[in-house]
């Protein structure tokens, strides 16, 4: 019904405390996006690190790309981008479309 929709969150009511009104009133927001930010950075960057192909000089290259390729996927940076696009950016994208839905769970 209505009226249990209306009524608070307790968890939802515990992280506006904690973010809003944080020690001495102070507003934590800052400090969380900033927090936030370096989480998902370094995320990224472990991601990246899991997901780099290094072929050695000799051995066959990965599907059969050139050396140039190869060396591209070599250095890591096609991890990060895949991790970047379908682990950040797909969820704005699909929040910029549907916005009730995000804003209604």
């Amino acid at each position: 019904t209505q009226q249990q929709q209306q009524q608070p969150n307790p968890i939802c009511t515990k992280t506006c405390k904690l973010l809003f009104c944080g020690k001495n009133g102070r507003n934590n927001l800052p400090g969380f996006m900033i927090g936030r930010q370096i989480l998902v950075t370094s995320c990224f960057f472990v991601i990246a690190r899991v997901t780099t192909i290094n072929v050695q000089d000799g051995d066959s290259n990965i599907l059969g790309v050139s050396n140039q390729l190869q060396s591209f996927f070599n250095t890591g940076l096609m991890g990060a981008l895949v991790t970047t696009v379908v682990g950040s950016i797909s969820w704005q994208l699909l929040a910029s479309a549907f916005p009730i839905a995000f804003l209604s769970n």
